[in-house]
């Protein structure tokens, strides 16, 4: 793998000159060295680094948390603060931009090699799972396929036909996606399941269930029973009348 590109916005040009040659002799590329916050941004729009190091202290109008408010806003790639300021004050105005690491001068190579490291680890991790969550909700909201959804299994998204859902059950925070051979647990809100389900094949029976309509083989007084399935689902008071006329009953 590639070792990442590097810009450095460091206030102190010896400073500076010093992080360059420890960057370079650890095998990383450096972009370029600034210490205003506007260069940077400017820097980064022509050059796209894979990685910033800024110190929060930057001569100009714009401060190193201030520019990498903008950084993470526009570009999207992590920030490594170096700082000789640790005080309460400061660290929460850092903690705010939710940087990918905080380097506290006079820092060792060490110290700059372990959290780039890290921060790009991490920062690929996180595209990681925003993607596989901007896949999920696309599957779900029908943009991409129609008839199935996507769930996190196991570290997987795994494909399930809508027409193999028997019924959705919740449970507190989550919800229960059951089929015939298997049972799902997601993140989610009965509510938010409701809405990205087909109105035409589902239909809430009570605040805890949704099944499918296909699946309904019989009603017993207050309770479905559905094709194959030996658990009971009970119909809800306010849930009924939409059933009955669901149903089309003779």
């Amino acid at each position: 793998m590639n070792k990442p590109s590097i810009l450095i916005v460091e206030d102190e040009n010896i400073v500076a000159k010093d992080i360059q040659n420890s960057l370079k002799k650890m095998g990383y590329s450096v972009t370029g060295m600034t210490n205003s916050g506007e260069q940077a941004l400017q820097l980064i729009a022509e050059s796209q680094p894979d990685l910033v190091l800024m110190d929060i202290m930057l001569k100009g109008a714009m401060s190193g948390v201030e520019a990498a408010a903008e950084i993470k806003n526009i570009f999207d790639i992590p920030v490594i603060y170096l700082t000789a300021y640790a005080d309460e004050q400061t660290v929460n105005k850092a903690k705010e931009t939710q940087p990918h690491g905080y380097i506290i001068k006079p820092f060792k190579e060490v110290d700059i090699h372990t959290a780039i490291e890290l921060a790009m680890y991490k920062h690929g991790k996180d595209k990681e799972i925003k993607k596989e969550r901007d896949l999920l909700y696309a599957l779900v909201e029908g943009k991409e396929t129609r008839g199935v959804v996507f769930v996190k299994s196991n570290s997987k998204m795994v494909k399930i036909r809508t027409k193999d859902i028997y019924f959705i059950e919740a449970l507190k925070d989550y919800v229960i996606i059951n089929t015939k051979d298997a049972r799902y647990t997601v993140l989610s809100t009965m509510k938010n399941i409701e809405e990205k389900l087909s109105a035409k094949d589902f239909i809430r029976v009570h605040r805890s269930f949704i099944v499918l309509i296909d699946k309904i083989t019989a009603i017993d007084h207050n309770v479905l029973i559905l094709e194959d399935e030996k658990k009971e689902i009970p119909i809800g008071g306010s849930y009924k009348d939409e059933l009955v006329s669901r149903l089309n009953m003779l």
